[in-house]
């Protein structure tokens, strides 16, 4: 009887072993097939085809009538992001995948808190992973005021498969008529102007007009997946005028569904471009399918420049692997840039003067597959002549390098980057 019982324990053992392995596999390693073919090119960006195209395939339209104005950095993001709050009147919708605690994180919890108890409808989504840093005092501050709190994908063994599913998505709506998005995330790094290696280099950027509504349906999906509710109604869907002159899409992407809308947005709109990419990039890892497509429109005339984070970066690891893949781009005519002062956060793309492409998405795989994202796409000349001028600005505070400086690379900088390109499912 006791060595049966042995055996049964043992027995027991394995069989919780192989289901936490399993569930390992299945939390790193997607089940969808990804796409592995080059897009063919059947369009310019300036086609009307290839607007109708995009919101085909990732579905939303595109909205004409949109206003969007980018915020540089800190002291110039959250006061509109607060004042917008402060003057709610009939709901707030915020999800981040960084909301930590300290003045700023105080201060935006004090602002929401208020609104909540005079009566405005207030829901919060905050990443378990990303506000592992945010005190309970805050949450306290906020529920205790009314506001509804939510934690997306906290840790439970009957969905440990989904723990590498973050939201990465930073969205604020209020009253449903005017929209936040970008890389900003609730912390003290994006306070300021970028005026430290303390404080970092970011753009978010205010939105008005129909494509708030979107946004606004982007939140609203993920806060179904979390809680069952659905928010509808005039306080979440007003009617929304024209606001401005450009066409605007807002669409998303996640593993439980449409894990491949980003890298095939990418894809189409590098397929697309005629002239010029200019690409402010956080964490820029691209796999082997999204560098040949930089690689094939270079080599029929298009100029690719790249900004990225210098020495001053948040993951080694991340600017190790971005690195190694330099080559090929570098080969063939690409600037690729080190920017200096401070972590570059970035994360927008303008395409031939007349697409700009912002909102959480990284240029990696944990972007493309794993997380949970959303960009919003404007077609507008004016404003992508802005974003251009920012880019350019950024270009001239970034260091150069050259295919011959990229190849001088010591061999112990080589080994680190090999081995930093074995997790790039991961980044």
């Amino acid at each position: 009887m006791r060595h049966t019982s042995r055996w049964v324990l043992m027995a027991s053992g394995i069989a919780a072993l192989c289901l936490v392995v399993g569930l390992l596999v299945a939390n790193f390693v997607g089940g969808e097939t990804k796409i592995e073919r080059r897009i063919e090119r059947l369009y310019t960006l300036d086609d009307p085809r290839f607007m109708h195209e995009l919101g085909v395939l990732l579905g939303p339209p595109f909205l004409p009538g949109s206003k969007v104005r980018a915020l540089l950095n800190g002291d110039e993001i959250f006061p509109p992001m607060l004042s917008a709050i402060r003057a709610a009147q009939a709901s707030i919708t915020f999800e981040t995948y960084i909301y930590w605690s300290g003045d700023i994180g105080h201060t935006f919890a004090q602002a929401l808190a208020e609104r909540a108890r005079q009566g405005v409808k207030v829901h919060v989504l905050l990443d378990w992973v990303g506000s592992a840093k945010m005190d309970d005092s805050l949450v306290a501050v906020l529920t205790q005021a009314g506001v509804q709190v939510r934690r997306f994908h906290p840790p439970h063994w009957s969905h440990l498969g989904r723990l590498n599913n973050r939201t990465h998505r930073k969205l604020l709506i209020v009253d449903g008529r005017v929209g936040f998005t970008g890389g900003v995330g609730v912390a003290s790094p994006w306070t300021g102007r970028a005026q430290d290696p303390a404080h970092w280099r970011d753009t978010h950027f205010e939105v008005q007009g129909p494509v708030v509504a979107q946004m606004q349906s982007v939140f609203i999906d993920n806060w179904i997946k979390v809680t069952g509710d659905v928010l509808h109604g005039p306080p979440y869907f007003p009617v929304l005028a024209p606001a401005g002159p450009g066409a605007a899409q807002m669409f998303s992407s996640s593993p439980s569904g449409g894990s491949e809308s980003m890298q095939l947005m990418y894809l189409l709109a590098l397929t697309a471009a005629s002239r010029s990419i200019d690409l402010s990039a956080a964490y820029f890892v691209p796999d082997e399918l999204t560098l040949k497509a930089m690689v094939e429109a270079m080599q029929r005339g298009v100029k690719l420049r790249i900004v990225v984070p210098g020495e001053h970066i948040d993951s080694d690891t991340v600017r190790r692997a971005s690195r190694a893949t330099w080559g090929p781009l570098l080969a063939a005519g690409a600037v690729i840039a080190e920017y200096r002062p401070t972590m570059y956060h970035c994360k927008v793309m303008i395409v031939d003067g007349l697409l700009v492409s912002v909102g959480s998405t990284n240029f990696d795989n944990r972007s493309f597959r794993l997380n949970d994202e959303a960009t919003l796409n404007v077609v507008d000349q004016a404003f992508a002549s802005v974003q251009t001028a920012t880019f350019e600005a950024d270009l001239a505070n970034a260091r150069q390098v050259t295919h011959a400086h990229w190849l001088a690379r010591p061999l112990h900088e080589r080994l680190k980057e090999r081995l930093a390109t074995l997790l790039d499912t991961q980044l």
